[in-house]
């Protein structure tokens, strides 16, 4: 996907949340990568205050013109977490954000195994922060919690990559 932050918009429409500057902001980043449609244009163009009735006609059109689809809840989520943790990978200062989303978004699933390790080393590392131990991950400390963080965090993309090369191949 050229625009990695489309992941995020589809989980934002999926999940029926509301409609912010973070869409028209990516609706400008589209038209940048060379996107085009009505409807894109008009989304690009809003500004607050922001009607959510009209907005989410627009952005729903904005996403059929565009191909894009958000029907199958479960690959759209998959899809954002991937976009989180690629944004965050190469970025130390950003896991604690990162993994207090991921964290939500287990919680949310009821504890989904799928995402578990992240919850768990989310309170890792959020102890490591106050304390000199944790008991969430075996053997992370403060030392190595970030490699132990960004080691998993390439493992899963890795994961994710090559299930999605083989069920679009």
């Amino acid at each position: 996907m050229k625009v990695l932050s489309t992941y995020k918009i589809l989980k934002a429409k999926a999940f029926n949340e509301n409609i912010d500057e973070t869409w028209v902001d990516w609706a400008l980043e589209m038209m940048e990568a060379g996107y085009q449609s009505d409807n894109l244009y008009i989304l690009a163009g809003k500004t607050k205050p922001f009607n959510q009735f009209e907005l989410h006609e627009l952005t729903r059109n904005v996403l059929e013109d565009l191909g894009f689809t958000y029907a199958d809840k479960d690959t759209v989520l998959k899809n954002y977490v991937y976009y989180l943790i690629i944004s965050s990978v190469d970025h130390p200062e950003t896991y604690c954000k990162t993994l207090r989303e991921l964290k939500n978004i287990c919680q949310d699933l009821d504890l989904e195994s799928a995402y578990m390790d992240f919850y768990l080393l989310y309170y890792a590392k959020d102890d490591l922060i106050v304390d000199e131990v944790q008991w969430y991950w075996d053997g992370a400390n403060r030392q190595n919690i970030d490699q132990i963080i960004k080691d998993h965090f390439k493992k899963w993309m890795k994961e994710f990559e090559e299930h999605n090369s083989t069920t679009t191949a």
